[in-house]
């Protein structure tokens, strides 16, 4: 996910600067124990609650916005409306073809709203193993993400402050997701990554599978469903600075359209959802 969002309801910025700044929220400060250590970073979210009520705000912030270096169609909203809990433990974030209040977006009127959630202001971690169980949607222009941004964004800008795709997929690749770094001199179409691809033809869209990454000092590792398909380490950049050596909060968000994806066309149905089981991280700090 290439990672800026130019308005926000949470008024952090002026939709100006936003234009020119990635979008960030005030990330959260390492904890320490009692007697002065940096304490172990867990998150465990399975999102239990009444269906149609929102994510814990406790855990979860709303991002909201359009992207217009991405090039995304949809506009990011607040509340229930695109992002919500369905009663049986999953956080639905759902992608609609409206826009109920007149949102502008970089090229217009929108003509697809969404949602984008991110742990900035309540969780970050370094290192540990940090865990997504969940439901991609299918059809052309469909782009969920599960990823992590470091928390120094606002002083560093991206992609300096670096950059983790735990898990990417784009609508005409239904078999395929993708696991990325992005960095200084390895961002956007140059990240260093690869991709895992389901055998016998099946879709990501038809189940719910496991997508992790194993992040240690100088090594990152990527699975599906507990099998490994890749792992990267500073041998791998070229030469380019390795900045996954500080903490990183999470997000998770459905695009709709973009440069990677395409955009929808008329063989894309919708209302379209991304169906989360749960998101964990162990062991970081």
């Amino acid at each position: 996910m290439r990672r800026t969002l130019r308005t926000t309801v949470i008024g952090l910025l002026s939709a100006t600067a936003l234009a020119a700044t990635p979008w960030f929220t005030a990330p959260a400060a390492a904890g320490q124990d009692g007697g002065g250590r940096t304490a172990t970073a867990t998150f465990t979210e399975d999102f239990d609650g009444p269906a149609g009520s929102a994510v814990d705000g406790s855990r979860w912030s709303h991002e909201t916005g359009d992207n217009v270096n991405n090039h995304e169609r949809q506009y990011y909203t607040a509340g229930t409306g695109n992002a919500a809990l369905d009663g049986q433990g999953n956080l639905v974030i759902t992608a609609r073809k409206e826009n109920p209040a007149d949102y502008a977006c970089w090229y217009g009127r929108c003509e697809y709203t969404s949602a984008r959630l991110s742990t900035a202001r309540t969780f970050t971690t370094a290192y540990g193993h940090v865990e997504t169980r969940l439901k991609v949607p299918r059809g052309q222009g469909m782009w969920p993400a599960f990823w992590m941004l470091g928390t120094d964004i606002g002083s560093a800008g991206w992609p300096d402050c670096g950059e983790i795709d735990v898990m990417e997929n784009v609508g005409f690749e239904p078999g395929t997701v993708h696991g990325t770094l992005h960095g200084p001199g390895y961002s956007g179409s140059g990240g260093i990554g690869a991709g895992y691809t389901l055998p016998g033809g099946a879709a990501f869209a038809d189940a719910f599978h496991t997508f992790a990454v194993d992040w240690s000092p100088n090594k990152i590792t990527w699975s599906v469903d507990g099998q490994v398909y890749q792992t990267r380490t500073p041998s791998d950049l070229g030469g380019n600075r390795w900045v996954f050596d500080h903490p990183f909060y999470l997000i998770l968000n459905l695009a709709v359209g973009g440069y990677w994806p395409g955009d929808p066309d008329g063989s894309t149905a919708f209302p379209q959802a991304l169906v989360v089981d749960y998101v964990k991280v162990t062991g970081g700090t």
